[in-house]
């Protein structure tokens, strides 16, 4: 390039959040075309690209500058007055000094910062101003907004303290950015002319910047409405709100010189700038603080003394010197790569969660393929025991950092990094950020809010941008592939301009967040090898480059991640040994399995041959079993029926888009349905386990291992350039098979069917090392509700307490699936959690909708041993008012004040009255008034209770549907069950089972939960409506020729008869509505043959006798069936039985209305 005339000094990137709209990798491109050979990125308070630009500009030959526009508390305020807002200043770093006191600083903008903007103050600026160049900041700098307030002594003081602090490398900054008729901005207007007599009068140079903000002047309105979405405004607001013009574009330099020809120093100290910053961004080698003097040798005692232990206790899979052979490799690799640190340092952390009986996972990813790690206890998987490969996760001819992921209970993983952070020390330990994109869905929501659209237009046209996998695809592709979407750009302008501002926004970065697990730990204060950021969610700071270019700072990752199936493994241990068990023990007390001694509880113990546990898999009653309780996993598991561990890693590893193909095969094989195909005699052994079928990279890199020769570590490299299809790798790698492949008597032909064959593969298969692990955590969940039924599922629902729909099903599986017993919500039963009592499962509290466990754990505290009596004994007992009115509604509806008062309408009707005589009695104690004689509130009356009548049965359950969320102790359906069997309805488990055998037409009965109505692309309405009935939940859907007549019978809490077909797609049943009617329209002729009723008291038989006659008038049929009595008084000798003398017709709605009469017992058909 020639010799420049400017060079831009302040470009603000998309990583200026919602504010710069300079794509990074767009820079380059923008400064070759205006011929400038250098270009600094200012990012408004952050370096979140600051190496990803300096690399990227570097390889594209463009000179980078690294620096920031740092925001800059400038005049602090008097006692009592608001502080000015602060000011920024432009930072560039000169050299290596300066770039780690920019560093320094981004980091003060936010740390010890809380409940402030980003800001520095001048102290901090002037302590870390070695190596920085400084631009005044220009018009709306700390400096120009003095002079805009008309306060020039305060502007001329703070420029001499900066010119102090950067001597020499202070420069005083104009911009120009005129409007209409050339004029400039205010603010430009009103500190121009002071800001250039100061720098004369202080001898300090001028710089012209053009305040960058997008790329070209076009994008100037998409750009505005970027700010809009970040300010919650609107476009089409007053111009007021704008403080940008079209004129902060990346100009060239002919137009900064027309702009600055009057002054064209400005200009030239640009260049002379750029001349002086000189920052190499080289790759740091990994720095992790030093774990030993000597941590070579601790790590072979280490290892040495842990698999000594591992081989004590375990079966064998080979030989003792194997293991030590192979040990020996692989420490030998982890020396020559330099990692002994990083396996010791995840190898403490680990140990120490394992003594304060944290649950951490057996492994995950590669790792568990280290018997360096199974040594350490970092991994619980023998690795000769599943056949893992080490090169598979450290790769002695491609040097890469090694990558534990670790998975820890989900309720301590914080625990843990805590320990990390006291160890290290908390400057040196860190979350990493992440940053979360405008994707084109949300970018066309966004726009289109802020161009004041009507939602549900802006929602359609969101809902036309098609999806590929998790992600939808960009607008461009969108209006490519989706004609509705062009015919509406074309048609209507405003969806024109919502599409154009979409595209030039999409892809830019909306916010800042923490990596989910990602921690890197330093050998020294943080702040010295990466700038730092604080999430207002979290304590614990944040590096501010990313994980990519975090590594290129030399910082290793170590991933803390919470695995929510270790906890409810947990769960299930810790309410095995409440019932005064261990994890070997049955429920009638006879022995599972024999544990080593001190590990009764340690679910890594139990055997992996137990039968119960494969029967559990072949039946697929996986509900709530790790990776295994999808529908479609359950039909694999009903077509392989495992019988080994192995099955079970396979079908983890199968079940997958692509491999799942070869899941009919494997089963098939594996039961002799089919012969096993030998592709070659030399790789037979490696495929037997996985009957013939290339399943596991591991099967990728042993097969050119034994075929052709390959070293693992060639192996594995030529796996990954088939995974990831790299042409030219494979391109070498073909005849070096082949070549290989003929040395070991393969001819090649085959060879090549074999290479071509494993190409395929290799794109497809999964790590083993990860199956393995993940095979172990679900067979661990199986083998606890295979043995452990209760305590596993009250384990499951504690980890989703605030999950009704999940609660809902899990619910069903312990009912109806387990046989197992729910005792539903009751204060004087219940704990705040699931619970086990008597081989029974307990609700919690706590699960109850708009209830908190924490405030369910004060009625368990003031329930202590000796259950409530009465209302008013729970009132004394429990402050009322710190549980709260809804939380106790609640608590009504679902039945838990039942044992101290059966009338749940009578109830929820007293609570302000009960509320107030339990904060009455509860302030007393607390002001310390207590009677000499008795307890404060003792001689308080107790309030009336409301005379209100209960709840009819149904009413009773609606009720209780509210406040659980589902049906607990019975089901609207329940009195319809012997008439809807009479008229062939069948229930959903039945109805799901008939469509096994292909699409069939039936009839459903029903208790609406919701419906929701939709608008077809052609303007049809459609619908789906959740229905249940005592089997179980599920889903109807309904066209517009049946939802119009079935609309009225389809609201919440209604219960009808559909007419449905039904199939099974991907193993879910699928139901399409043919016609509904109200239930009681739908069995009006399949009442009962007869009642049997069982009364308590002689006056309930009149109150029936009134109820069938009522009935009997109402419906003018006199005759049907027989009604009897079985008298059960207490004062009588023994049961009375009689008969009324005449037959009635009998439905369900009167079994209901006979059921909820006082003195009835129990109503049964005849």
């Amino acid at each position: 390039m020639a010799d420049p005339r400017f060079i831009h000094l302040r470009v603000h990137t998309e990583y200026s959040l919602l504010e710069g709209a300079v794509r990074v990798k767009a820079l380059p491109d923008l400064c070759r075309a205006a011929g400038m050979p250098a270009v600094a990125v200012t990012d408004t308070n952050n370096m979140f690209c600051a190496l990803e630009f300096s690399v990227m500009a570097s390889g594209a030959g463009i000179q980078p500058i690294v620096g920031c526009q740092v925001d800059l508390a400038h005049d602090p305020a008097a006692p009592g007055e608001r502080p000015r807002p602060p000011a920024p200043v432009v930072l560039l770093a000169q050299d290596e000094a300066g770039y780690g006191n920019l560093m320094k600083l981004n980091s003060c903008l936010y740390l010890g910062k809380a409940g402030q903007l980003p800001q520095v103050t001048v102290e901090e600026l002037e302590g870390h101003s070695a190596g920085l160049i400084c631009l005044t900041g220009g018009p709306e700098g700390p400096v120009g907004q003095f002079l805009q307030a008309g306060q020039r002594p305060k502007a001329q003081a703070l420029m001499t303290r900066l010119a102090a602090a950067f001597p020499n490398r202070l420069y005083v900054e104009l911009q120009r950015h005129p409007g209409e008729g050339g004029q400039l901005t205010a603010a430009e207007q009103a500190t121009e002319r002071g800001h250039v007599e100061m720098a004369y009068a202080m001898d300090l140079p001028l710089v012209a910047t053009n305040d960058v903000y997008f790329p070209k002047s076009d994008m100037y309105e998409a750009h505005d409405a970027l700010i809009c979405i970040a300010d919650g405004a609107y476009v089409d607001q007053a111009d007021p709100r704008r403080r940008l013009t079209p004129q902060h574009y990346f100009k060239t330099p002919e137009e900064m010189a027309a702009l600055f020809a009057d002054l064209p120093e400005a200009l030239e100290n640009t260049v002379e700038i750029a001349r002086r910053c000189a920052i190499k961004s080289e790759k740091r080698k990994p720095i992790l603080p030093r774990f030993a003097d000597d941590e070579v040798e601790e790590l072979r005692r280490q290892a040495r003394e842990g698999l000594a232990a591992r081989l004590a206790v375990i079966p064998h899979a080979a030989p003792v010197e194997e293991y030590e052979k192979r040990l020996d490799f692989e420490l030998g690799i982890i020396e020559s790569m330099g990692f002994p640190g990083y396996f010791l340092i995840v190898a403490d952390f680990i140990k120490w969660a394992k003594e304060h009986d944290i649950p951490v996972g057996p492994g995950r990813g590669s790792g568990a393929g280290s018997l360096v790690a199974y040594a350490l206890t970092i991994t619980d998987l023998d690795p000769l025991r599943y056949s893992l490969l080490f090169e598979r996760f450290l790769n002695p001819e491609r040097v890469s950092m090694p990558d534990f992921d670790i998975d820890f209970c989900m309720d301590r993983r914080e625990e843990v990094i805590e320990y990390v952070q006291r160890k290290y020390g908390r400057e040196k330990v860190a979350q990493i950020i992440t940053f979360g994109a405008l994707l084109s869905k949300a970018a066309v929501r966004d726009v289109g809010r802020v161009l004041q659209m009507p939602y549900g237009q802006v929602d359609k046209l969101s809902k036309l941008i098609p999806v590929e996998g998790v992600k939808p695809v960009s607008i461009e592709k969108a209006l490519a592939e989706e004609p509705r979407l062009r015919d509406a750009a074309r048609t209507e302008e405003v969806v024109d301009r919502l599409l154009t501002y979409g595209q030039q926004v999409e892809g830019l970065l909306r916010n800042a967040s923490t990596h989910a697990a990602g921690v890197v730990i330093g050998d020294r204060p943080l702040d010295e090898l990466v700038p730092l950021y604080q999430d207002p969610r979290s304590d614990m700071p944040a590096t501010q480059f990313n994980m990519k270019w975090v590594e290129q700072a030399g910082l290793v990752k170590f991933d803390f991640l919470g695995l929510k199936t270790l906890t409810v493994i947990q769960n299930a241990i810790d309410l095995i040994r409440k019932g005064g068990r261990q994890l070997h023990e049955a429920a009638d007390g006879s022995r599972i399995y024999d544990p080593a001694e001190g590990a009764e509880n340690d679910i890594g113990q139990i055997p992996l041959e137990d039968e119960k546990t494969y029967r559990l898999y072949a039946s697929a009653k996986t509900v709530a079993v790790f990776q295994v309780e999808s529908s479609g996993m359950m039909d694999a598991l009903r077509r392989m029926k495992p019988t080994c561990i192995e099955d079970i890693v396979a079908l983890v590893a199968l079940y997958r888009p692509g491999p799942m193909e070869n899941i009919p095969t494997y089963c098939e094989v594996k039961h002799g349905l089919k012969p096993l195909e030998s592709i070659h005699p030399t790789i037979d052994h490696i495929l037997a386990e996985t009957q013939g079928i290339i399943v596991y990279q591991e099967q990728v890199m042993q097969i050119a291992q034994v075929m052709a020769g390959y070293s693992l570590g060639g192996a594995d490299l030529l796996r990954r350039a088939m995974g990831k299809k790299i042409k030219e790798a494979m391109d070498a790698e073909r005849p070096k098979f082949i070549e290989g492949a003929k040395k070991n008597g393969v001819d090649a032909k085959k060879a090549t069917e074999v290479f071509d064959l494993l190409e395929k593969f290799a794109n497809y298969g999964f790590n083993k090392s990860h199956a393995a692990a993940y095979a172990v955590v679900s067979y661990q969940t199986a083998w606890l509700k295979a043995n452990h039924p209760v305590e596993f599922m009250a384990g499951v629902m504690n980890c989703d307490i605030h999950l009704t729909d999940k609660l809902a099903v899990y619910a069903e599986e312990v009912r109806r699936g387990l046989q197992i017993e729910i005792v539903p919500p009751c204060v004087n039963r219940s704990q705040a959690t699931f619970d086990v009592t008597e081989g029974k499962l307990v609700y919690g509290l706590g699960a109850l909708k708009n209830v908190g466990v924490d405030a369910m754990g004060l009625i368990v505290t003031g329930r202590g041993d000796k259950p409530f009596a009465t209302l008013f004994d729970f009132a004394r007992r429990v402050d009322l008012k710190r549980i709260g009115k809804r939380p106790l509604e609640m608590l009504a509806r679902a039945g838990a004040f039942d044992q101290l008062e059966p009338n749940r309408r009578r109830v929820l009707d007293s609570l302000d009255p009960l509320v107030a005589y339990s904060a009455a009695i509860h302030d007393q104690r607390a002001s310390a008034q207590v009677s000499l004689f008795g307890e404060a509130g003792d001689d308080l009356p107790e309030p009336r209770l409301s005379p209100v009548a209960d709840w009819l049965p149904n009413e009773k359950l609606a009720e209780e549907q509210k406040a659980i969320g589902f049906y607990l102790s019975g089901h609207p359906l329940d009195d319809y069950m012997a008439a809807l069997k009479r008229k062939k309805v069948m229930t959903k488990a039945e109805v799901e089972e008939a469509a096994k055998s292909g699409p069939k037409v039936a009839k459903m009965a029903g208790a609406v939960a919701g419906r929701q109505e939709r608008k077809s692309a052609k303007g049809n309405r459609f619908a789906f409506a959740q229905l249940s009935d005592p089997t179980g939940l599920y889903e109807v859907t309904l066209f517009s020729d049946v939802l119009d007549g079935a609309r009225d019978h389809l609201e919440a809490g209604m219960n009808v008869v559909l007419t449905v077909e039904a199939t099974l797609e991907n193993d879910q049943l699928k139901l399409l509505a043919r016609a509904v009617q109200p239930i009681d329209g739908a069995v009006a002729d399949a009442g009962s043959a007869g009642l049997k009723i069982f009364v308590e008291e002689p006056g309930a038989v009149q109150s029936v006798a009134q109820v069938l006659d009522r009935a009997r008038g109402e419906s003018g049929i006199r005759g049907r069936g027989p009604v009897q009595f079985c008298l059960m008084a207490p004062d009588l000798p023994g049961e009375v039985e009689m008969a009324l003398p005449d037959s009635y017709p009998v439905t369900p709605q009167i079994k209901g209305a006979i059921k909820s009469l006082p003195g009835v017992a129990l109503v049964e058909d005849l």
